[in-house]
């Protein structure tokens, strides 16, 4: 599918910004989004940003109309056919989760809308369960917008990066420095999912529990966020991170 996305993505400017901005509304509309490989698809888009074969400001805007228009017909939808959606099994299997989504919403909407656009099981559901519970459109729209203007760049992230890194010329002995990014961008991203199973653990349980329990995240999450910021301040001092700082800048100006 990501080959298939890509040959689509090459063929002209306007099928790029069609590709970026249906991909996000997928990935935000009710339901669908928990089947598909939204975030690999938005990683893989990244990338060709990142090459320069797309625009990032152009690709940001595009991702925010498919993000809003997901989310405001996963609204609607909920709202319009809440009865239904109750009865229906596909959501019955689903049921804890909906619980879940159904008392952070009551407990806090604005904070839930926000935050929940960011987390992959809960971002196709939380606008349709906001419209099946009757939401105020007041209380909806601002945490929406928000959320939807924060998202496509956060997910663009890692291909950007990636994409950047791969345009580093290979005549100037790139290929080490390249595998240590990846090294130093997944301990960067260990140690975040580490600090965030501890910040959860007293709140939530589940298969992982045993075998990283709280009093072992105790000192493995810190120990990981240290070893992760050491890396990271090396890497920074690589005589080829001003070489690539270089074309992420040009990526973000928009002139690749």
């Amino acid at each position: 599918m990501e080959a298939l996305l890509e040959h689509f993505i090459t063929q002209s400017l306007a099928y790029s910004l069609i590709a970026v901005a249906l991909v996000a509304f997928l990935e935000s509309l009710a339901l669908v989004g928990l089947l598909l490989p939204g975030t690999v698809m938005m990683a893989a888009l990244g990338a060709l940003i990142g090459s320069g074969e797309v625009g990032f400001y152009e690709a940001w805007t595009a991702g925010i109309v498919g993000c809003l228009l997901g989310d405001w017909i996963s609204f609607w939808l909920g709202w319009r056919f809440k009865k239904p959606l109750h009865r229906w099994s596909f959501l019955k299997k689903h049921k804890a989760l909906l619980d879940k989504t159904e008392h952070a919403l009551h407990q806090h909407s604005m904070f839930t809308i926000l935050v929940g656009r960011f987390v992959g099981p809960t971002r196709p559901l939380v606008p349709m369960v906001a419209g099946m519970l009757d939401l105020p459109v007041a209380k909806f729209v601002l945490p929406n917008i928000i959320g939807c203007l924060l998202w496509p760049p956060l997910y663009f992230l890692p291909g950007i990066l990636a994409g950047a890194a791969i345009d580093i010329p290979a005549d100037m002995k790139s290929s080490g420095f390249k595998w240590l990014l990846l090294g130093v961008a997944l301990l960067l991203w260990l140690a975040a999912w580490l600090c965030w199973r501890w910040w959860r653990s007293g709140k939530t349980t589940d298969r992982l529990s045993h075998v990283l329990p709280r009093s072992r995240l105790h000192w493995l999450a810190p120990l990981t966020s240290g070893v992760a910021l050491a890396a990271f301040i090396a890497i920074l001092q690589h005589p080829l991170m001003p070489v690539y700082l270089n074309i992420l800048g040009k990526v973000v100006r928009g002139g690749h």
